[in-house]
C-alpha cells in the first residue's frame, strides 16, 4: 500500500467570509472617496459668497423682477470682433436710450477670470463694452445703475 497525500478539500471558513466582506467594502468606500474628491475639486458648488446674504434679500429681488417684468424691456446680447454688444428695447419694441449699462462677464461654471464690463452708447439703445475673453462659453450679466433693468445671456467666443 502507498501513502498517498489526501487533500483536504477547500472550506469556506469565518475568516474567509470576513476578509472577503471587509475588502468588497474598503474598495466601495475607496471608489466612493475617490468620486467625491474629485467631484468637489472639479465644482465646490459654491455659487455665491454670501449665500445667507442673499437668501435676506430674495424678496427684494422678487420685488424688483416684477417691477422689470411690469416695464416689459428685452435685452438681446452678442458678440463682435471688439467685444460684448447689448441693445435693449422697451415694450413697444423701441431702442431704449440714455442707460448707464454695467456689466460682468464670468464663465458658467466659475468665478475664475471674471471681467468687468463698462457699456458705452453706440447707437439708440445699442450699448458696446470692449472685451477680448478666451475662447468658450461666458455668461454676461448686465444691469443699468439702480438695478432698475438686469438681464443675463450665455455667450461664446471662437
Amino acid at each position: 500500500m502507498t501513502d498517498r497525500a489526501v487533500k483536504k478539500p477547500f472550506r469556506v471558513t469565518g475568516w474567509h467570509v470576513l476578509f472577503s466582506v471587509v475588502a468588497f467594502f474598503g474598495v466601495v468606500i475607496a471608489v466612493d472617496s475617490l468620486f467625491l474628491v474629485l467631484a468637489y475639486r472639479s465644482h465646490p458648488g459654491q455659487v455665491s459668497v454670501t449665500p445667507y446674504e442673499d437668501g435676506l434679500a430674495y424678496n427684494r429681488a422678487v420685488a424688483q423682477r416684477r417691477a422689470q417684468a411690469a416695464m416689459g424691456w428685452t435685452a438681446t446680447a452678442a458678440t463682435d470682433a471688439r467685444g460684448v454688444v447689448v441693445e435693449v428695447a422697451d415694450a413697444q419694441g423701441q431702442p431704449v436710450s440714455g442707460l448707464k449699462l454695467t456689466g460682468l462677464l464670468r464663465r458658467p461654471a466659475t468665478e475664475a477670470g471674471e471681467l468687468p464690463l463698462k457699456f458705452e452708447e453706440a447707437a439708440p439703445g445699442r450699448y458696446r463694452a470692449p472685451a477680448k475673453p478666451a475662447a468658450g462659453a461666458w455668461d454676461v450679466h448686465v444691469q443699468t445703475q439702480g438695478q432698475v433693468f438686469q438681464a443675463e445671456r450665455r455667450l461664446t467666443w471662437p
